[in-house]
């Protein structure tokens, strides 16, 4: 099982928005030495929900702060960017990381985000398909041509080239025995201390940075099943939605006439979002988020405008923390490893993303992180 923190950058109330990215930074590097496997980084635009406008940008500057743990981006969202830029900034990331950069996209949400970069309700609506095949031929590819309805170009060398392969750097003895940042009592890694080697793309053993693509609805997953690639599954689907979205997902693989052997490779990369917050009692874990959550949310989510003034409805905060507090590893380290544990045996998915800064406190969030490494991660075994 590999685990990882999930970091929404989120702007809790009376927070600014230097306080919530200093605490990702300080969360990113907390959760490198407490043994996790990856951190995954949320974008958002205009809401203080989370204050990171580019997950690839913040990206870049954790990978310079950190040698061992993946950094992915959950994710970054195409209807608002330009495919191929995109691609740009996920190969220079790849070949200059040693291969530790997974690349998450998404197809986002009506907001009026897609009018300030220009898209428009059609990028989000329709054109999420032709943005990937874009950026997935981008990342394969050496020279790439487009010629569809929004991008029209003639063939340009790409440039760097994602498809070498990237230049795996061993970790000198300082950084493996966790004495990286300061000289502090020894921190052995628990998990991978090699960058991956796996999933480019969608085929085991392809060069590039792997590509996740967050799936919400049946038309995401089987759009990320014909393009073979892994799925990231959101924090509000519980155990049976996620067997749901699975056998879809199957079910969409072998009508493309794709093989079982690949199938299974595939699989094994799916990831699954969701909350952890660790504390000796159980009621202690749970109060820490629904003292916390249910006003960010408001805060955050409230703040959110749709691209054309179409009405919507937002959970109620209350209730939807205590569903997230019900699907997730919330409690004692106990009782959060029997949670992943259920939820791996349940659907079969073994890499989960946690969001670790749900009670809003720096320092909270970096002890969550601590004990979710030393306390919980040492019981999946």
């Amino acid at each position: 099982m590999r685990v990882g923190a999930f970091l929404l950058s989120a702007q809790f109330p009376g927070q600014s928005h230097a306080e919530a990215l200093e605490r990702t930074v300080a969360a990113t590097i907390a959760a490198e030495r407490a043994g996790l496997d990856a951190v995954w980084l949320a974008e958002h635009h205009f809401v203080p929900y989370g204050v990171c406008p580019n997950a690839a940008t913040l990206a870049a500057l954790l990978l310079g702060r950190t040698r061992r743990i993946q950094l992915g981006t959950a994710v970054s969202v195409l209807s608002t960017s330009h495919p191929v830029a995109l691609g740009e900034q996920a190969a220079l990331l790849h070949l200059t990381s040693g291969g530790r950069f997974t690349l998450g996209v998404g197809r986002g949400g009506p907001w009026i985000d897609l009018a300030v970069f220009g898209g428009g309700v059609t990028a989000f609506e329709e054109g999420f398909a032709e943005r990937l095949d874009l950026l997935l031929r981008w990342l394969r590819g050496s020279r790439v041509r487009a010629d569809g309805p929004q991008f029209n170009f003639p063939e340009v060398a790409v440039v760097p080239r994602a498809s070498e392969p990237a230049r795996l750097r061993s970790p000198e003895l300082a950084d493996w025995l966790g004495l990286a940042h300061d000289r502090a009592a020894l921190r052995f890694p628990r998990q991978r201390t090699e960058p991956q080697r796996e999933l480019g793309g969608g085929s085991a053993g392809a060069a590039g940075p792997p590509v996740v693509v967050a799936c919400t609805s049946p038309g995401s997953v089987r759009l990320a099943a014909e393009r073979g690639l892994p799925m990231l599954l959101g924090m509000h689907s519980g155990d049976e939605d996620k067997q749901q979205m699975l056998a879809a997902y199957r079910t969409a693989w072998r009508e493309c006439g794709r093989g079982e052997d690949q199938l299974a490779r595939v699989e094994r990369e799916h990831v699954a979002a969701g909350v952890a917050q660790v504390a000796d009692r159980g009621p202690a874990a749970r109060a820490a988020l629904m003292s916390a959550m249910p006003g960010w949310f408001e805060y955050g989510l409230g703040a959110h405008r749709t691209v054309d003034g179409r009405e919507r409805k937002m959970r109620d905060p209350y209730a939807y923390t205590e569903l997230l507090c019900d699907l997730h590893a919330v409690g004692t380290p106990r009782q959060c490893a029997d949670r992943l544990l259920a939820t791996a045996e349940r659907t079969g998915i073994r890499r989960f993303a946690l969001l670790a800064e749900g009670s809003g406190d720096r320092e909270a969030t970096l002890h969550n992180l601590t004990r979710l490494g030393t306390e919980v991660l040492p019981q999946l075994s």
